[in-house]
């Protein structure tokens, strides 16, 4: 009994912990307090008197896990760098799919080894975590490797929906065998895992990189569903609780970001956008990119009364969040108004460029979301648009034949004068031209994003 106070408690300090990361501001703080919660589960469960039935070495085995983990966490999260931060999510969630699947394997494994089934009820909870869990692990680990640049392209086999289909039939069908006969063979449980862990790769191998946010929160809720189920399986109530919290959560933020995309989910995991092929990025464009040096660049931006800032990716890839931060105290002290504009699938993960931000100092107050800071473009006399790219396309809003053609944008196009910083002519992720910056008010800052910056600033500063 007590155990499972312990654990009711712990999750419901799970769950302050979660509301409390929805605010910048106790986002933090909530991180602490989730961290002390899972700490009170883990140590808890060494009061279950299940944990010995099996002698001291199932305990020894645990105590090491636990250390072994804990170092190897300790050790890469403070190594990461802040722009490789999406990868390290992508592949924790994976590792959080892998464990409940694990989970499940061991049910399952007990009954093929001649152990008593478990009740249908059970059965059926234990192969949809091991479903669920094996594929957000392996497609975890895709989109590790896509993010990390260990995979560069999306592939997508002929046939590619067919075979996909054939494959998760068969994990249907050896799954739903094992668990409604509660009969097991060793080999079909084999290859039912295999049929999982493929099927999450030739999921996510066609998924382009622009659509990343999205995928890395979907496979984040798929990971809390599988450890509500799998808590389900151990009785645990912990498990069930923070499992169901993590899965909602997850599910809503998937929906909030496709919903951002004006795309169905359906869309974004099928239609291979941001595969960056190439495809669309020779469309005829009118008008001529204006370069503009960054001492005139400064000028604009000092004798500015409004400057909003839009940072993107390029922004994370340059580290330029700290020198941003330095723009904005040397405009700030000048009497011109600075205020950050963000997308929401701006970066590589859910909140990328809220983070990087708040980790260069810059005030929560001067960072807005689309719908509030939209309507301030046209007062604006400067937007500068730094590592953004299709967030920021107008073709969004004007052609019908474009890919993200009703996706909501920044509207850094209506700004009286755009800059944007960019280190060659390339087209965005999703391999669109970007017909923003072809417009008559935009000009062109061609260098590293950290150096423009940096340039920006001593100009700013040498006006006085």
């Amino acid at each position: 009994m007590l155990i499972e106070i312990v654990y009711f408690i712990a999750a419901a300090v799970f769950i302050i912990g979660l509301k409390q990361m929805s605010s910048p501001v106790t986002a933090r703080q909530g991180i602490v307090w989730a961290g002390i919660a899972m700490a009170i589960a883990t140590l808890i469960t060494f009061g279950d008197p299940a944990v010995y039935a099996h002698g001291s070495m199932n305990v020894i085995l645990i105590v090491v896990a636990i250390v072994a983990g804990s170092i190897i966490a300790y050790i890469t999260a403070k190594r990461v760098e802040m722009t490789d931060m999406p990868q390290m999510i992508a592949i924790y969630n994976g590792m959080g799919g892998g464990a409940a699947a694990a989970i499940a394997a061991v049910e399952l494994v007990k009954v093929a080894a001649g152990g008593e089934a478990p009740n249908t009820t059970v059965l059926v909870l234990a192969t949809l975590g091991a479903i669920i869990g094996a594929v957000s692990f392996s497609g975890s680990a895709i989109a590790f490797a896509k993010l990390q640049g260990l995979i560069n392209k999306t592939l997508r086999l002929p046939m590619h929906m067919l075979i996909n289909l054939i494959i998760f039939a068969g994990m249907l069908a050896l799954g739903g065998m094992m668990a409604f006969t509660g009969e097991i063979d060793p080999t079909l449980l084999l290859i039912f895992f295999v049929l999982t862990i493929i099927f999450g790769i030739m999921f996510t191998l066609p998924i382009g990189g622009a659509d990343m946010p999205v995928v890395i929160s979907l496979f984040n809720a798929l990971t809390g569903l599988a450890v509500a189920f799998e808590g389900f399986v151990l009785q645990n109530a912990a498990m069930i609780i923070a499992g169901t919290v993590v899965g909602s959560s997850g599910t809503l933020l998937t929906q909030l970001m496709a919903k951002a995309m004006n795309r169905p989910i359906s869309n974004v995991l099928f239609s291979s956008f941001g595969s960056a092929d190439g495809s669309t990025a020779d469309e005829e464009v009118e008008g001529s990119m204006k370069e503009v040096q960054a001492p005139d660049a400064a000028i604009m931006m000092a004798y500015a009364s409004k400057v909003i800032i839009i940072p993107g990716y390029g922004m994370a890839v340059a580290q330029a969040q700290h020198k941003l931060a330095e723009l904005t105290k040397v405009l700030e002290a000048r009497g011109v108004e600075v205020k950050y504009a963000i997308h929401p699938v701006a970066g590589r993960m859910p909140g990328h460029m809220n983070v990087l931000l708040a980790e260069a100092g810059i005030d929560y107050d001067k960072i807005y979301d689309l719908e509030d800071i939209n309507p301030e473009f046209p007062s604006a006399e400067v937007a500068l648009v730094i590592g953004a790219n299709d967030v920021v396309n107008p073709v969004a809003r004007s052609n019908p034949d474009s890919p993200i053609y009703g996706m909501p944008i920044l509207d850094a196009d209506r700004a009286q004068n755009c800059i944007v910083i960019k280190r060659g002519r390339g087209a965005g992720f999703s391999g669109i031209e970007n017909h923003l910056f072809y417009a008559d008010n935009t000009q062109m800052l061609y260098g590293d994003g950290q150096k423009m910056i940096g340039e920006l600033v001593a100009g700013v500063k040498e006006l006085g």
